[in-house]
C-alpha cells in the first residue's frame, strides 16, 4: 500500500508548549559541528498525536521520551532527498541551525485520501518523530507537502532535554532481542529490526524460520544482494496469547502484543497496526532504522509506510513478495506502480501533481523525466504498451478475487488466482516492444490515466519474479547510502 498525500486547503496550527519560541527556519549555509557536539548517543522521541476532518488538521504534543540507542547515521544528519509527504527538522535554538531532519510519511497522511475524510468524520493517529539526543535546547517543527509551494511548518514545539517534561528512562523490554546478522556498528548501517505478532510461545522457532527465510529471500535480489553487508538485522521475540492477528471481515477476532490488523481504511489485504505508541515502545530494546512486522497469518496482506512501519503475513503462497514489496514503501519510499487493484483512496482525479516518490511520474515535461539519465535514445517517452488489453485482463482477474472474497473462501483459492495472474502478467508483459526498458509507462500510482512508471514491470507493479526496476534500485541504494554514509 501507499504513502501517498494529498495537499489540503488549511491547516490548523497547535499551541506550542514547554516555552515554545516562535517558527524558526532552518539555517543551512554554515558548517555543521560533529556530531559528538551535538548529540548524546541516545534517542529522543517526540510522540505526538494527528488529528484531522475534511481537510481541518491538527498536531498536538502526547510526550518526550528516551527511546534506547541511537541506530542512525551520524555524518548524514540532515535530510537531502526530498522524499515524503511530511517532514520534521530539530533546530538548536541557539543557533536558529537545522541540526537533524528526515522526510517520511504517516497513517494520517494516507486516510486523509479516503472517503471517510471527506466525510466530516474525525480521526487521530499515534506518530513518533525520532532523533539523536540534543545536548542543546531545540525547537522540533513538523512540515508537509504542498505539491505547488513545497514543505510548509504546521506544527512546532520547544524540548528542553534536561526539563522535568522529558522522561530520560528507557522503558524495560517487553521482549528478547536476538541477531538474525549483524556486520557491524549500528551508527555505520542500516539497522532492520523485526517484530513477531500473532505467535505464541510455541510457536517461537516458527516466527525465527520466518524471519531467517524472508530476509534470505530480500537478500537474494539486487541491490540488497550486492549491499548486504550495509545492514544489520535482529528480531524480537514477543509472544502472543493466541495465534493470529485480528481479521474483522472474517470475525476472527484478536488482541495482540502491537495490535496488528487487516482491513485497515476497509481494505481486507492492507495491514497494519494503529497502536504506534506501544509499537514504538516494544522496538525500543533494539537500534533500528527500519521496522518491519511478522504476521502469523495465512491470510494475503501486509501494508508499508515510509519511515513508519512495513507488515507482510508470512504464510501466503506470496509472502516473500509482499515482505519485499512493502519494505520497498517503508524504506525507500517507492510507490506503487499498479493500478487495476481496488483501493481504500479516491482516484480518477483530472490533474496530477509530480509524486515525490521516486518510481512514479506525472511527466508533465518529457525532456525532464527525473529518471531521463536511465533512458536509452531509441526508447520513446512516453513508452507505448498493450495497456488496454493488460487492463481487460486485470479486470477479469479482480472480479474473480472479489468473488472469493466474499464467499470467504480458503486461502488456497486466492493462491491459485494470484499464481494464474502471475503467470499470465509475467508472459504478456515480458513480450512488450520495450520490456526490460527504462522508460515511462503509462498506469501507475491507482491511476489508470497521468501518472507512469519506469518499466513495463517490476516488483512494485506485479508479482511477477522479476524484481526491482532500475529506477527503484537506485532509489534504494540512494536511502541505503544515507544511513550508511
Amino acid at each position: 500500500m501507499p504513502s501517498h498525500t494529498h495537499a489540503h486547503r488549511f491547516v490548523l496550527l497547535a499551541i506550542v508548549i514547554l516555552g515554545a519560541l516562535g517558527s524558526r527556519s532552518a539555517v543551512q549555509s554554515q558548517p555543521r559541528p560533529a556530531f559528538d557536539a551535538l548529540f548524546l548517543d541516545k534517542t529522543m522521541r517526540v510522540d505526538c498525536f494527528h488529528t484531522g476532518s475534511n481537510g481541518q488538521e491538527i498536531v498536538a504534543l502526547d510526550r518526550v521520551v528516551s527511546d534506547g540507542a541511537w541506530a542512525g547515521s551520524r555524518t548524514h544528519l540532515v535530510d537531502d532527498t526530498n522524499l515524503g509527504s511530511y517532514l520534521f527538522e530539530v533546530v538548536d535554538r541557539r543557533t536558529n541551525q537545522a541540526i537533524y531532519s528526515r522526510g517520511f510519511a504517516s497513517i494520517f497522511g494516507e486516510w486523509e485520501t479516503t472517503a471517510e475524510a471527506k466525510r466530516h468524520v474525525s480521526r487521530t493517529f499515534h506518530e513518533s518523530l525520532r532523533f539523536p539526543w540534543p545536548k542543546m535546547p531545540v525547537q522540533v517543527t513538523l512540515k508537509k507537502r504542498d505539491p505547488a509551494t513545497g514543505f510548509h511548518e504546521i506544527w512546532s514545539t520547544a524540548v528542553e532535554p534536561d526539563s522535568r517534561f522529558v522522561n530520560r528512562a528507557d522503558v524495560r523490554p517487553d521482549g528478547r532481542v536476538w541477531p538474525v546478522f549483524e556486520n557491524g556498528p549500528a551508527s555505520q548501517k542500516v539497522d532492520l529490526l523485526i517484530i513477531g505478532e500473532g505467535y505464541t510461545e510455541k510457536e517461537l522457532p516458527k516466527f525465527h524460520a520466518d524471519v531467517k527465510r524472508l530476509v534470505e529471500a530480500m537478500f537474494a535480489i539486487e541491490p540488497y544482494k550486492s549491499r548486504r553487508s550495509d545492514f544489520n538485522v535482529r528480531a524480537i521475540d514477543l509472544p502472543s496469547a493466541e495465534g493470529g492477528v485480528n481479521r474483522p471481515r472474517s470475525a476472527d477476532f484478536r488482541r495482540t502484543p502491537v495490535s496488528a490488523e487487516y482491513n485497515i481504511f476497509d481494505s481486507e489485504r492492507y495491514l497494519l497496526t494503529f497502536d504506534n505508541r506501544r509499537l514504538r515502545d516494544v522496538a525500543s530494546a533494539a537500534p533500528y532504522d527500519a521496522l518491519e512486522i511478522l504476521v502469523n497469518e495465512r491470510q494475503y496482506g501486509g501494508g508499508g509506510i515510509f519511515n513508519d512501519q512495513a507488515t507482510a503475513a508470512v504464510d501466503s503462497r506470496f509472502a516473500d513478495y509482499v515482505f519485499i514489496h512493502e519494505f520497498g514503501h517503508h524504506f525507500a519510499a517507492l510507490g506503487d506502480e499498479y493500478y487495476t487493484s481496488d483501493v481504500a483512496y479516491e482516484t480518477g482525479a483530472a490533474e496530477h501533481p509530480e509524486p515525490w516518490e521516486p518510481n512514479l511520474t506525472a511527466l508533465h515535461d518529457p525532456a525532464r523525466l527525473k529518471w531521463r539519465d536511465l533512458v536509452d535514445a531509441a526508447t520513446p517517452v512516453p513508452t507505448p504498451w498493450d495497456k488496454d488489453a493488460f487492463e481487460q485482463k486485470s479486470r477479469e482477474f479482480q472480479k474473480r478475487r472479489a468473488a472469493i472474497r466474499a464467499r470467504n473462501a480458503p486461502e488456497a483459492e486466492m493462491d491459485a488466482l494470484f499464481l494464474e495472474e502471475q503467470q499470465w502478467e509475467t508472459k504478456f508483459l515480458g513480450s512488450q516492444t520495450y520490456s526490460g526498458k527504462v522508460g515511462a509507462f503509462e498506469g501507475a500510482g491507482y491511476e489508470a490515466k497521468g501518472l507512469y512508471r519506469p518499466e513495463a514491470d517490476c516488483i512494485m507493479f506485479t508479482r511477477d519474479a522479476v524484481g526491482f526496476c532500475r529506477v527503484c534500485r537506485r532509489a534504494i541504494e540512494r536511502v541505503i547510502d544515507l544511513n550508511v554514509r
